[in-house]
């Protein structure tokens, strides 16, 4: 499950992952846009949830110094011993320039040098290294892992998803249908090593109010896919058809123009809505593709929007795997 909920205080969340354990979700995952950072929240999960395992999806390699980035993992490493999954990705020019102000350049080259920093630090080694795109002059953790976390990878296109196989203990994906996910399997290779990790944020609108759930999942799709990563990645994926008419408005400065001409279809395959027993079927088509980790992130709901808390109690044992689904 993707964490925290929104509306609820972190100083709540406790009991939330309780309840998410009791539920059968095996996972809490964060991500670091303008809400909470990625690593308090899993602290709290740490303590609260002694078994869950806890994810980073994903902390931005531009945000933080490598210095930095290597202490806050290893700090969490030594919190949940065994239980903690780094996830880094190059995240977007919004979030690190807009709002972080750190150039953001050579995303590429800045995420494959954070990934060998980190390898390193993280087992405890000295770094004295000049890499592409930053240089670390003799850099030991006071406090390494005694187990180093796993490092995943967020990746879109080749290059980067070639990088995670050769690289990383997996990968992390966003904002693809399932229908997509060979495509990604295709290209990391047949020969990945064993434990290699696919994880991907699965958007889920539980709800059986489909006019909702479209209407968010186009607001959404117009907020992420126009940014220009994301838009090459679809047009990799081969959505240029669909999406065109999406950017050439969004371009335009028409912002009413790229949500109307969103299709129904693109919604209803890239944001998973129905009930939440329906949910969980189209969850399952993504591990039958190849994800081994699919991280739910929910959306509003009329349904949440009334009942609050209890209602948000209700959802989260509906959608809870049964205990012989490895992960959730």
């Amino acid at each position: 499950m993707t964490v925290p909920f929104g509306g609820i205080p972190l100083a709540d969340h406790g009991r939330l992952f309780a309840l998410l354990h009791d539920a059968g979700f095996t996972d809490l995952w964060t991500s670091e846009v303008a809400g909470a950072d990625a690593f308090t929240p899993l602290t709290i999960g740490a303590i609260a949830t002694p078994r869950m395992r806890l994810g980073t999806a994903v902390a931005p390699v531009f945000t933080r110094g490598p210095g930095l980035l290597a202490m806050t993992a290893a700090a969490l490493a030594e919190t949940a011993p065994g239980r903690f999954t780094l996830g880094i990705g190059a995240s977007s020019p919004v979030v690190v320039g807009d709002w972080n102000a750190v150039p953001f350049s050579e995303p590429f080259k800045r995420s494959r040098d954070m990934l060998r920093f980190l390898r390193a630090a993280l087992a405890g080694e000295t770094v004295d290294q000049e890499y592409d795109t930053f240089a670390v002059r003799r850099f030991r953790l006071e406090r390494p892992p005694a187990t180093p976390p796993p490092i995943l990878l967020a990746a879109l296109r080749p290059t980067m998803l070639r990088l995670a196989a050769a690289e990383a203990d997996g990968t992390i994906l966003n904002w693809l249908a399932a229908t997509d996910v060979p495509k990604v399997m295709k290209t990391l290779g047949a020969d990945l090593p064993a434990g290699f990790e696919v994880a991907a944020r699965i958007f889920v609108c539980p709800t059986d109010d489909a006019d909702h759930a479209r209407a968010v999942g186009r607001r959404m799709i117009t907020s992420y896919l126009t940014v220009p990563a994301y838009a090459a990645f679809h047009r990799w994926l081969g959505n240029s058809d669909l999406l065109d008419p999406v950017w050439s408005a969004w371009e335009a400065g028409d912002r009413r123009g790229a949500l109307a001409a969103v299709p129904d279809a693109l919604v209803d395959a890239l944001v998973i809505h129905g009930t939440p027993h329906r949910c969980k079927e189209q969850i399952m088509r993504y591990v039958e593709a190849g994800v081994t980790t699919p991280v739910l992130a929910p959306l509003p709901t009329p349904e949440l929007t009334a009942g609050g808390e209890p209602a948000l109690h209700t959802l989260i044992g509906e959608l809870g795997a049964p205990s012989s689904v490895e992960r959730g």
